[in-house]
């Protein structure tokens, strides 16, 4: 294939007016006012993603064709535009591969009515800075829309023989106390029928994430990753800690289908009602280090819908009023805590399925439909707050359950309920 050597627009320009398949390198910065359009089997690559920076100052970046691939540069646009998208209309998009990129701006992947076909390799993308709050589409259920991510995966195609397969490897979002705005990592079908996601394998670095939305919003929600409806992941793997910082800023979310999900550092949220992991969809195997919330209403597990077979935490750590360690509100199978589940907090309002809520700081509740069939606890229960029970069976049933330590109460007018 045709190697060309790019080191001013005209020239990129030039190159790509020649619309046969070939190899653009960029050598050195350069910076355009308008998008480009890469097409079908251009690849556009940098001889150092740190001094080959391509640059767009008032318009969105790269649009993807068919076959394309992207690699080895910075790509800056403003954070409120797309850094890299899709075209519409394009039956077959084959291959995209986006490879070792530093991103200002949203990679947008949205296959829309038109497209049916894409298949998505991503690999070592971090996006600085991102701000995707104002994009249309946005899935809703129960209750709540949700903003899109940095990294957008969206089959926005309502045919049901539409699919998007991707490997998403190696992607981390922010930077400590300076997250990307709206979601993280967002993949997402058109719906539970419709256009869906393959999404074979998401590994992570670091996730920072904060949807900037004002206290007390009841019907939109973000997540540092979202693994929406429609989507079948197969495996889902961190390896650097998540967290987000915002009103209604899950932590981990699906309303998917997701086979084995590992987290191997810890989860954080420090905002109202951000969840350490909330569940809608049906999980297969999930295993997380320690999870702490501090934000008021910020439970650290909630099984609101679907199910998981095994799920296991190192420790849950609340210290919001309204705040739950662990709710569970449908069945589940087996679910085990290798250390201690504590609560601070006493009675507060939370987020529960688009309405706010008052709940009390319980370190475990189980709610009428929730049922477990095994619960294990290797540590204590302890609670710190006022009004609250440490082990809250509401309505619900547990089958099996081991406590290996104390089960401990500190605050005023707060019940220790010994487990049957």
């Amino acid at each position: 294939m045709k190697i060309t050597k790019v080191n001013t627009l005209l020239e990129l320009m030039q190159a790509i007016s020649e619309n046969m398949p070939q190899v653009l390198e960029i050598e050195t910065s350069i910076l355009s006012p308008h998008s480009i359009t890469l097409p079908e089997g251009y690849t556009l690559t940098g001889k150092s993603k740190d001094s080959c920076i391509m640059s767009f100052n008032n318009s969105d970046g790269f649009a993807m064709t068919r076959d394309n691939t992207i690699s080895n540069l910075t790509i800056i646009t403003k954070q409120t535009n797309r850094a890299i998208y899709t075209m519409c209309g394009i039956s077959d998009m084959g291959n995209i591969v986006l490879e070792n990129l530093m991103i200002t701006g949203q990679v947008s992947i949205i296959s829309r009515e038109g497209t049916d076909k894409i298949n998505l390799i991503a690999d070592q993308l971090h996006i600085t800075s991102c701000d995707s709050r104002h994009y249309s589409e946005q899935p809703q259920k129960y209750g709540v829309n949700v903003y899109q991510g940095a990294l957008t995966v969206y089959n926005f195609n309502p045919n049901e023989n539409s699919l998007i397969d991707c490997r998403l490897t190696n992607i981390s979002m922010g930077f400590k106390s300076a997250p990307v705005i709206g979601s993280g990592i967002f993949v997402c079908g058109f719906g539970d029928e419709g256009g869906k996601v393959n999404l074979e394998t998401l590994t992570t670095g670091a996730v920072y994430s904060n949807g900037l939305l004002p206290f007390g919003t009841a019907d939109i929600i973000t997540a540092a990753v979202f693994i929406v409806y429609g989507v079948e992941a197969k495996m889902v793997e961190h390896h650097g800690e998540l967290v987000t910082y915002g009103v209604n800023d899950m932590v981990l979310d699906t309303w998917g289908k997701v086979h084995q999900w590992v987290s191997h550092n810890s989860i954080v949220s420090y905002g109202p009602s951000g969840i350490g992991f909330v569940n809608f969809g049906t999980v297969k195997d999930f295993a997380a280090q320690d999870i702490t919330t501090y934000g008021l209403g910020a439970r650290g597990f909630n099984q609101y819908d679907g199910t998981v077979d095994n799920i296991k935490f190192k420790s849950i750590t609340t210290y919001g009023d309204g705040s739950i360690g662990i709710q569970v509100s449908k069945p589940i199978g087996n679910m085990t805590v290798e250390e201690n589940v504590t609560t601070y907090g006493s009675v507060g309002n939370s987020l529960v399925k688009g309405v706010l809520t008052e709940l009390a700081a319980n370190a475990i509740s189980i709610k009428e439909g929730g049922k477990v069939d095994s619960l294990i606890i290797h540590g204590d229960i302890i609670t710190h707050g006022d009004n609250v029970t440490n082990y809250a069976l509401e309505g619900g049933e547990v089958k099996k359950i081991q406590i290996d330590g104390e089960m401990i109460v500190h605050g005023q007018n707060s019940k220790s309920s010994t487990p049957q």
